[in-house]
């Protein structure tokens, strides 16, 4: 039976994106107890915020070697022991005793998260034809955002239900159990095999990376998620909730708030854009919108020395969110130009620019902002010459998107 005509892809891509659900609400979710760690652990914010990133940093190095683990093997075997991997680095989490614990465990977590979105977008790639794609991993895109919501209010509720160590034990132990269903659906049920052994040799591998490394088009692709992802977990995740309460005089909670508007916006964006994209049959032409809206709302911060009026906050944010989802558009066009057998390595090349920039954009804009502040002693410069940053990663992507070539053939295939 043709696989794309199979009934049962459904029960798959819902499994798969369940995983994915749970595994990216545990990106975040340790930021909701750290003021209980340093309470319990004796340490610095410094250490805390050590840990916090470790697993972005881990995430983001494990990308390329990934994909080419994936494309080489299949990715039933990876998503499964991805799956079982964050779920045991959560255990040993929830039980740790000291900040070592802590830290060995979020390793363990990132070299979990690691395999999890290049064997997902190979696995939807197999199952689900060309056409079906770019809508489906918008919906895997707006899963990634489900589970950073549900990483806010409702885990909170939980750790206050439970406390902290139950509520990441029972994610934990969730993720375990979910691993071996996993196999069931993956690998039991279709009666496909957990570890495929393809045709690509190991000698050359250096081979793939090389015309990799060498390929406009994988290029375009990393710029195109370096620009759109950055600016939005990079700083949303980092330095909206602080900007809101420094420049506006908010409470916590009630920033909160705000950046839930940028989340809803992610939300809605991913399906609503990878339809649009479908609808179409064309990527680069609403990846090009949805990258120029991005850059001209960081920019209308900047024109409005970084504080506009709250309302426009508000509305920025949900469209920053909103564009933020037209980051899948990255792997559909990842589908569309390369063979399945190389789409891992690829997507793995591409995902790590995106989260290249998560993970320095915090660190710039706050040098930024403290370097400014201690100068002039206003918070509110800082804040507005730290806005130059996502301007400027917001750039990179709208240059890789116009470089997008939308009837690039296989890399195989070129010189």
């Amino acid at each position: 039976m043709d696989i794309h005509t199979n009934r049962f892809r459904w029960v798959i891509f819902a499994s798969v994106l369940f995983t994915y659900l749970i595994i990216s609400s545990q990106r975040t979710a340790p930021g909701l107890i750290t003021d209980k760690l340093m309470a319990d652990f004796s340490v610095k914010a410094s250490t805390i915020g050590l840990v916090a990133s470790i697993q972005f940093f881990v995430y983001t190095g494990l990308q390329i070697p990934m994909g080419i683990l994936v494309d080489r093997y299949g990715p039933n075997l990876f998503l499964i022991s991805g799956a079982a991997l964050t779920g045991i680095g959560t255990i040993l989490y929830s039980l740790g005793t000291h900040a070592f614990i802590l830290f060995f465990a979020r390793i363990l977590t990132g070299i979990g998260d690691a395999t999890i979105w290049v064997s997902m977008v190979l696995i939807l790639s197999l199952w689900f034809g060309k056409g079906e794609f770019p809508r489906l991993i918008g919906f895997a895109g707006m899963t990634g955002s489900l589970g950073f919501l549900l990483a806010t209010v409702p885990f909170s509720a939980v750790i206050v239900s439970f406390g902290w160590r139950g509520s990441f034990l029972s994610t934990g132990i969730l993720l375990c159990v979910w691993s071996f269903f996993l196999f069931l659906i993956l690998v039991n049920k279709p009666k496909q095999p957990l570890l495929v052994k393809r045709t690509l040799q190991h000698e050359k591998i250096p081979v793939l990376l090389r015309r990799i490394f060498l390929n406009r088009q994988a290029w375009a692709l990393f710029l195109c998620h370096f620009g759109i992802v950055g600016g939005y977990i990079g700083f949303i995740g980092s330095w909206a909730v602080p900007y809101a309460m420094d420049v506006y005089g908010m409470t916590r909670i009630e920033a909160s708030q705000v950046i839930m508007i940028s989340l809803i916006g992610a939300l809605v964006g991913a399906p609503l854009i990878g339809w649009v994209s479908s609808y179409l049959g064309k990527i680069k032409r609403p990846y090009v919108v949805f990258h120029i809206t991005v850059l001209m709302c960081w920019t209308a911060f900047l024109l409005f020395k970084g504080q506009p009026p709250l309302f426009l906050v508000i509305i920025l944010f949900f469209i920053i969110g909103f564009g933020f989802g037209a980051n899948s558009l990255t792997f559909a066009a990842v589908r569309k130009s390369f063979p399945v057998t190389e789409s891992g390595s690829v997507s793995g090349f591409a995902n790590t620019g995106g989260f290249l920039s998560a993970v320095l954009l915090p660190g710039v804009f706050g040098s930024i902002l403290e370097s400014v502040q201690s100068t002039s002693g206003s918070i509110s410069d800082g804040y507005f010459y730290g806005f130059f940053t996502p301007m400027i990663f917001s750039m990179v992507g709208l240059i890789g998107v116009m470089l997008l070539n939308e009837e690039q053939g296989a890399i195989g295939k070129q010189g």
